[in-house]
């Protein structure tokens, strides 16, 4: 791969869909997805950091940021991103990439990694399930995510960011600055209705079969990140790192769902560490 150039990009997936790309950077790349409500603007201070080292690739995700936001929901599904991120990955000529995903962008990694084994070298996932295991707890995210899909197709984003942020997954998202919750609020709003609706629809954690059964699969290094405020997702992660052949698990104290945002110098540390201990990353990550 040639040395990157930072630019924007917007990638013809085809079927409807148009990705929004942003590279910025020179080295091995990185790939980041972002998790619902999200876009590329999630990784801003992150990429800083990183962008010394490395390229990092920011994807908005189908109905989300820039990328558009096609009307039928199966279009959105997990299997088909992680198709047209090849594509994205091809028009941007990286052959191999180390991917990180957060929450939904991490169930989009992992989808990555089962169906395209080859062009992977590396995996982080943050606050990331293996998919709801129980049929009928499937069965009522599936049912509370369409409900919530409604809802925001009803009512609009604005209505729909004040009952989002309202979650008590974000309690420990109370305490960021003022100026960073207000950054955060704009970037929620900036997305669409119609995409977001068909995200939770085409894309959801009950729309999705759980993997857990398939990690063994991934070979790769995986390093698992979560916020020890977030119990439901330290036990998810523990549970992962078990059953990955090659994963380690990162625990970050006082930080919650959103790792990345609300300690963010922990999570770049514990990110750069992990792809600098890769082996020969400079001649085989590329």
């Amino acid at each position: 791969m040639s040395p990157a150039k930072d630019e924007r990009r917007i990638v013809d997936a085809g079927d409807g869909l148009l990705l929004h790309v942003e590279r910025a950077g020179d080295g091995p790349p990185l790939v980041l997805l972002h998790g619902f409500t999200g876009s590329v603007e999630t990784w801003a201070p992150l990429r800083a950091v990183l962008g010394r080292t490395l390229t990092t690739i920011a994807v908005d995700l189908p109905g989300h940021g820039r990328s558009s936001a096609p009307g039928k929901p199966e279009r959105y599904a997990l299997e088909r991103l992680a198709d047209d991120l090849t594509r994205a990955l091809d028009a941007l000529a990286c052959d191999r990439v180390a991917l990180l995903g957060y929450s939904m962008g991490g169930r989009a990694a992992l989808t990555f990694a089962l169906r395209h084994p080859d062009r992977l070298a590396a995996l982080v996932l943050e606050s990331t399930s293996a998919g709801i295991a129980d049929a009928a707890r499937r069965a009522e995210r599936l049912a509370s995510d369409t409900a919530l899909a409604d809802g925001i197709e009803r009512d609009g984003v604005r209505a729909f960011v004040d009952r989002w942020e309202r979650l008590p997954l974000w309690d420990s998202q109370r305490t960021l600055p003022a100026a960073e919750r207000a950054r955060l609020r704009a970037q929620r709003e900036a997305n669409i209705a119609l995409g977001l609706a068909n995200s939770l629809r085409g894309a959801g954690a009950g729309v999705d079969d759980p993997v857990l059964d398939r990690l063994p699969e991934i070979t790769t290094p995986v390093l698992l990140i979560v916020g020890e405020l977030d119990p439901p997702y330290v036990a998810v992660g523990r549970d992962m790192e078990r059953i990955f052949p090659r994963a380690r698990l990162a625990v970050v104290s006082d930080a919650g769902h959103a790792v990345h945002l609300e300690r963010p110098e922990a999570f770049a540390d514990a990110v750069g560490a992990f792809l600098r201990e890769l082996p020969s990353a400079a001649a085989r990550w590329r």
